[in-house]
């Protein structure tokens, strides 16, 4: 018997997703200071290749990338079953089909998914800052239907094939779904409504918390204590290649870093769901 206990925290790179789990984890946090950055709750990413290796007793690396997509639902139903509470999963994944009919996510298990959605135009500088790659390269990245993350098949990495697409295919692919329950949050809500977007979500996942609670979890997420943890302790999740992970989190930065041929080109690629979640306004002029 299934347990409809898991909750998706999905988002293209670079648009939130670790501020929110944060979020939780200080949310959830007994403790009146805040919680250690390198000692969350568990949000496992839902593309870890060991956890993959663990659940189904193979190696995935004599796989190939589609055999273990095909597999990668009953991981995510055996760590369901496993589970008593509630069961949040970090994606960078775009929701799509492995076989006609048979979602990556499987719905019988999911309670709902939380998809944050960022400014692609900030999205991108903080893509290649991270990625430690021009923005030119990460322009590309963002415009391609077929780009994906660890698909190289001449290198075995720690996470499995995440299939990403476009921004713009991303965000579609998780707010058009019907299959799963979506909230929608927008990063810059996050930055200029804090209480109402992180109300609204923690609602949505179901968790029972006052008012002065969920302010609580949102002044110890602050991108202050955050750097001057990762200054302190370092945090396990940043690249190697990257000098701090904890960057900005600021609206706009975009504004600093993007000449207008780079501007047009995101806007040409992604006007129409720019616009559609406020964006650009009907003149294709950036809002944020």
């Amino acid at each position: 018997m299934t347990n409809k206990n898991t909750i998706w925290l999905a988002s293209y790179p670079k648009s939130g997703n670790t501020w929110f789990r944060i979020y939780l984890s200080n949310l959830l946090n007994k403790s009146q200071d805040p919680a250690n950055i390198n000692d969350l709750l568990d949000t496992s990413i839902s593309s870890s290749r060991k956890l993959f290796d663990d659940y189904t007793g193979l190696s995935s690396s004599d796989l190939t990338h589609d055999e273990i997509d095909k597999l990668r639902s009953a991981v995510y139903r055996m760590q369901s079953q496993e589970s008593e509470e509630l069961l949040f999963k970090k994606v960078h994944d775009k929701f799509y089909f492995t076989e006609p009919g048979k979602p990556l996510f499987p719905p019988d298990i999911s309670k709902g998914a939380i998809y944050i959605i960022r400014n692609p135009f900030d999205v991108l500088v903080s893509f290649a800052y991270h990625s430690t790659k021009p923005i030119s390269n990460m322009i590309n990245s963002l415009n391609d239907k077929h780009f994906a993350f660890c698909n190289n098949n001449n290198k075995l990495t720690n996470q499995l094939r995440q299939i990403m697409g476009s921004w713009s295919d991303h965000v579609k692919s998780w707010t058009e779904q019907n299959i799963i329950p979506v909230h929608i949050i927008r990063y810059e809500d996050m930055v200029l409504k804090p209480y109402d977007t992180f109300k609204s979500a923690t609602d949505f996942i179901g968790i029972n918390k006052t008012e002065s609670e969920i302010k609580k979890a949102i002044i110890n997420s602050d991108f202050k204590i955050l750097t001057q943890q990762e200054n302190k302790g370092g945090f396990k999740e940043k690249a190697l290649k990257t000098k701090s992970f904890f960057r900005k989190g600021i609206i706009g930065d975009w504004k600093n870093h993007l000449d207008q041929p780079s501007i047009e080109t995101i806007i040409s690629n992604h006007n129409e769901i720019m616009i559609k979640f406020g964006y650009l306004n009907n003149k294709n002029q950036p809002i944020f």
